[in-house]
């Protein structure tokens, strides 16, 4: 049995989908959207009032903006001030510094200064003290010499001057020669010179330079062991020394060869002391 059929009804191709319109607002919302939008309109009434406001007052802000300047001019030279007194205390310190070391410096130098004059002082001292004992030594010899000689007692070779004494008598008898040195002839400086070479004084060769090569005293102080001397001082043409008791040991002349002589029979010129 066949099936009754149903009759189809037409519809809208749209009846599927919802309707896009928005639905209707009713008059409170509407009321309410109104007082919104008034609150929004007046707020930005106010904003635009604020607007006007601020635009009105840039005379206020011109007016700061110069203290600002001048508080920040003051800022800036005071900190320049302080930089240039910065600076100016440090090269014043470098300065002080420099003055120190330099002081520091110099007083090392001069306490090493003083040091050595210190020496120099105390070296002088002992070498006067040592120079007065040997002249002491030397004068107590010559007496000693004298005495001896005066009582013609053999003296001993005893000391410096003792040793060129001894040395000149040792000689007594040898030939002259002129320009002879020894050991058994000689002239009148070339013994002079080995008498005193003895006790480690280096003469000159010639008369010439043994007349200058002392202290020069007078003929009535001089000593045993001065050196005299005939002609002027430093043109000698003669030497010899004196030996005490107004004696004096030369080599004379090739008749006579080395002898001792009298002071008186033939007088000296002059007179220097070595020893």
């Amino acid at each position: 049995m066949e099936e009754p059929l149903v009759p189809l009804v037409p519809m809208s191709h749209t009846a599927h989908i919802r309707s896009h319109r928005k639905p209707r607002r009713n008059a409170s919302s509407l009321a309410m959207r109104a007082g919104v939008a008034g609150g929004v309109l007046s707020t930005l009434a106010v904003a635009g009032a604020s607007g006007a406001a601020s635009a009105a007052e840039p005379v206020t802000q011109t007016i700061e903006l110069p203290t600002l300047t001048a508080d920040l001019s003051t800022q800036v030279a005071q900190s320049a001030d302080a930089t240039q007194q910065a600076a100016a205390n440090y090269e014043l310190q470098a300065e002080r510094d420099a003055a120190a070391a330099k002081a520091a410096k110099q007083a090392k130098a001069d306490l090493a200064d003083a040091k050595k004059k210190a020496e120099a002082r105390k070296k002088a001292e002992a070498e006067r003290k040592a120079a007065a004992t040997q002249a002491a030594s030397r004068s107590s010899q010559r007496t000693t010499l004298a005495a001896s000689a005066d009582a013609d007692v053999p003296v001993a070779a005893s000391g410096s001057v003792a040793t060129v004494v001894a040395f000149l008598k040792a000689q007594v008898g040898d030939a002259y020669v002129m320009g002879g040195t020894g050991p058994n002839a000689w002239d009148c400086s070339g013994l002079v010179q080995a008498a005193f070479k003895q006790v480690g004084v280096d003469l000159p060769r010639v008369s010439e330079a043994q007349s200058t090569a002392g202290t020069p005293v007078s003929l009535s102080n001089v000593q045993v062991g001065d050196i005299l001397y005939w002609g002027s001082a430093g043109s000698a043409y003669h030497v010899g020394v004196y030996i005490g008791n107004g004696q004096y040991l030369d080599a004379a002349n090739p008749s006579k060869g080395v002898v001792i002589q009298d002071l008186s029979g033939y007088p000296a010129t002059g007179a220097v002391r070595v020893l």
